[in-house]
C-alpha cells in the first residue's frame, strides 16, 4: 500500500506512525502535518523524530501545512500530551528538515499524479484535507481510500459530551471532507474507548521490550499515562490513531463495520462538532418528520468493531 499519513504529531500520532512504518507491503510516501494537539512548529519536529525513530529519517518527506482551522481558533491538547507532545521528552532537533511546499500542494500533486493508488490516513483536524479537497475536488475520486480518526458513535466526546477533538477543533473542514465524495473509512472515540486500551500490564510489557522503539513509546506515553492517572483512575492509555492504523493497514483488525451517513454539527454552540451517525435502528427521517424530507445516502464505513487482542498485538509489534 502506498500511503500518506496527516498529522498533528504528538503521543498516539507517533505511534500510528510506528505502526504503519512496521508494515512490510506499506510505503509511507509523505506525511503532512495539520494543526492540532500542540505547536504547528513542534508538531513538525514531532514527525521527524518519529520517522528518524523507525528507521525512515531522511526517506520520507515532511510537509508543513495549515497552521490554523479554517474559521475557528485552535484549541491544543497539551494538556494530554506535554507542552512539547512528547510528555517533556525536548529530543534533540533531526538532521532531516521538512520540505518547504506546502502539504496541500503536496497532497493534491501526489493523489492525482497516482490516481487510485494513494491510501490516507487522517489523524488529525481535517483542515489540510478539506482545504485540498476544495482547491482540487478531483481528489475525492482519486484517492484510493481515506481514514479518519475522529468523531464519535453518537457517543461521548473528549472536549465536550459532543464531540471529539479532531472534529472540535475544525468542525466546518470535517463537514466538507465529508461531504466531498471520498471513500471513507471512520475510527471514532467511541471505538478507541472500547478497543485501543493498552492497560498497565501492557505498558510495562513494552517497557520490558526494552528496543530503541519500545523506549520511545514509553517517554512519549508518559504525560498521557499522568493524564489516565489524574483523571480516570488507572494508568492505561488509549490509542485511537494507532487503532487507525493498524484498522487501515493490518488484515483481520476490522471486525464489523456499517454503511453510514455521517453529518457535522457546525452551527451550535452547545453540539458543536457533534458527528450524527445514522443507525438502522432509528426511523426513517422521512417517515418521523415528513418535514424534513429523504435523508442522503451514506457516505462513510464506520468502524463498529475491532479484534482488540490483535490490536495490541499489532502495536506491540511495531515497537520491537
Amino acid at each position: 500500500m502506498r500511503l500518506l499519513i496527516d498529522t498533528d504529531t504528538a503521543g498516539d500520532d507517533c505511534f500510528s506512525i510506528l505502526v504503519a512504518a512496521s508494515q512490510p507491503d506499506v510505503k509511507i510516501e509523505a506525511v503532512t502535518i495539520c494543526n492540532g494537539n500542540i505547536g504547528f512548529e513542534q508538531q513538525i519536529e514531532n514527525a521527524l523524530k518519529t520517522l528518524e525513530v523507525a528507521g525512515l529519517g531522511g526517506q520520507v518527506p515532511v510537509y508543513p501545512g495549515c497552521p490554523k482551522p479554517l474559521l475557528r481558533e485552535h484549541v491544543d491538547a497539551a494538556y494530554v500530551f506535554g507542552p512539547d507532545g512528547m510528555s517533556g521528552a525536548h529530543f534533540p532537533r533531526t538532521q532531516q528538515r521538512p520540505v518547504s511546499r506546502h502539504a496541500v500542494d503536496a497532497m493534491i500533486d501526489l493523489i492525482m499524479s497516482n490516481p487510485g493508488e494513494i491510501s490516507l490516513i487522517a489523524q488529525a483536524p481535517l483542515t489540510n484535507i478539506a482545504v485540498a479537497v476544495t482547491m482540487e475536488p478531483r481528489i475525492a475520486s482519486a484517492l484510493k481510500h481515506l481514514w479518519i480518526m475522529g468523531g464519535t458513535d453518537n457517543g461521548v466526546g473528549n472536549v465536550t459530551p459532543a464531540a471529539e477533538y479532531n472534529f472540535y477543533v475544525d468542525p466546518e473542514a470535517a463537514a466538507i471532507v465529508f461531504h466531498a465524495g471520498f471513500d471513507i473509512s471512520l475510527v471514532t472515540w467511541t471505538l478507541s474507548l472500547s478497543s485501543s486500551l493498552m492497560d498497565e500490564a501492557d505498558l510495562a510489557e513494552v517497557a520490558r521490550m526494552g528496543t530503541a522503539k519500545s523506549d520511545f513509546f514509553t517517554t512519549v506515553n508518559a504525560s498521557q499515562v499522568q493524564f489516565s492517572k489524574d483523571h480516570y483512575g488507572h494508568g492505561g492509555t488509549v490509542h485511537p490513531d494507532a487503532l487507525t492504523s493498524a484498522c487501515a493497514l493490518v488484515p483481520g483488525i476490522v471486525t464489523e463495520s456499517a454503511d453510514c451517513l455521517v453529518q457535522i454539527e457546525i452551527a451550535s454552540t452547545l453540539t458543536r462538532a457533534y458527528s450524527s451517525v445514522s443507525s438502522a435502528q432509528v426511523p426513517k427521517q422521512e417517515i418521523a418528520d415528513p418535514a424534513l424530507g429523504k435523508a442522503q445516502k451514506a457516505n462513510a464505513r464506520v468502524i463498529k468493531a475491532v479484534d482488540a487482542a490483535a490490536f495490541r498485538r499489532c502495536l506491540k509489534d511495531s515497537l520491537r
